[in-house]
């Protein structure tokens, strides 16, 4: 199988749900993940070594894993996490293995295309920043009688767990260096993917890397935004599906977008979401991703079936 060139942006089980999907569409995938977590195994990970919080990364490796006994065999070690309340844990396999490797290797990429190898990956796994994040948010609604006052709420786990609205949200550092290897994956792309997932804490932290910004502006790729099965939950709650785009607008006032894919059930006024994904230069495209008995989760099939479907259009002429 062959097919178009797809880099896709995001982290958590948002990603891994596209990368599954991608795998059916494609061999040429590249997925840049975001390294702002600091909850769990990864938050501690990355307070005592210092490093890149690896649970995304593995998440998308294992994503991509072959699909052969050796490919599943390797992922299911890569995603064991240990019980327990001793120094081991709550930590995934995966996530010592790749520290481990980033100790022996200097460059952390080598260090994930080792663990690739291994999975037989379809695909390959970057960091979107050379450096840990850190996300800030500035939330009202948590202050008792003020719901216009904002309270500043700092790191991803906190905020992507926020009872308030999320007005306005930064990285720490605020110009974090990005990886050459991921900058350059986005601009040799045929598509560039973003999303699902946690919408402030995954899909547009993104956005917020400069040259990761920036190489989604002037690449060639066309881009596809890929909303949520609930957009009005988590982070996002109260947001309708437009919302999502008018707030992805306004962080990246330069980037346009070629689709955008909804599963009907995430829409609640398809006529506002339309106009606005208009307003971005978008064709939005309302298909079934979602699973018919497993709500809140993509099926692969029914997602790979509408990425195939967006992914082989041809180009609009200009």
């Amino acid at each position: 199988m062959s097919g178009p060139v797809v880099t896709a942006l995001g982290g958590g089980h948002g990603l891994a749900a596209t990368l599954t999907a991608l795998r059916f569409v494609t061999d040429d995938i590249t997925a840049v993940v975001t390294v702002a977590d600091d909850g769990g195994s990864s938050g501690r990970l990355r307070e005592e070594f210092g490093v890149l919080p690896p649970g995304d990364l593995r998440m998308a490796l294992a994503a991509l894993c072959s699909d052969s006994e050796w490919g599943h065999t390797w992922r299911d070690v890569l995603q064991h996490r240990f019980a327990g309340d001793g120094p081991l844990g709550g930590h995934a396999l995966g996530n010592l293995l790749i520290v481990a490797l980033w100790e022996l290797h200097e460059d952390p990429v080598a260090g994930l295309d080792l663990v690739g190898r291994l999975l037989q990956a379809q695909g390959r796994v970057l960091p979107a920043a050379a450096v840990p994040l850190a996300i800030e948010a500035d939330v009202s609604g948590l202050v008792p009688g003020d719901a216009a006052a904002r309270t500043l709420v700092r790191g991803q786990a906190e905020v992507a767990a926020t009872r308030g609205r999320v007005e306005q949200v930064r990285l720490v550092p605020a110009d974090p260096p990005a990886y050459p290897e991921s900058v350059a994956a986005i601009r040799a792309a045929d598509w560039v993917l973003l999303g699902p997932g946690s919408w402030f804490t995954s899909v547009t932290t993104h956005l917020l890397v400069p040259e990761v910004r920036e190489a989604l502006e002037v690449t060639r790729a066309r881009r596809l935004l890929i909303l949520n099965l609930d957009p009005g939950a988590g982070e996002t709650a109260g947001f309708s599906a437009a919302r999502h785009l008018e707030s992805f607008a306004a962080m990246a006032p330069g980037l346009r977008l070629d689709a955008v894919l909804a599963d009907p059930g995430a829409i609640d006024d398809r006529a506002a979401l339309e106009e606005t994904a208009a307003r971005l230069g978008a064709v939005l495209h309302v298909m079934p991703v979602a699973g018919r008995h497993a709500h809140g989760e993509h099926d692969p099939l029914r997602y790979a079936a509408a990425l195939r479907d967006i992914l082989y259009s041809p180009r609009r002429s200009s």
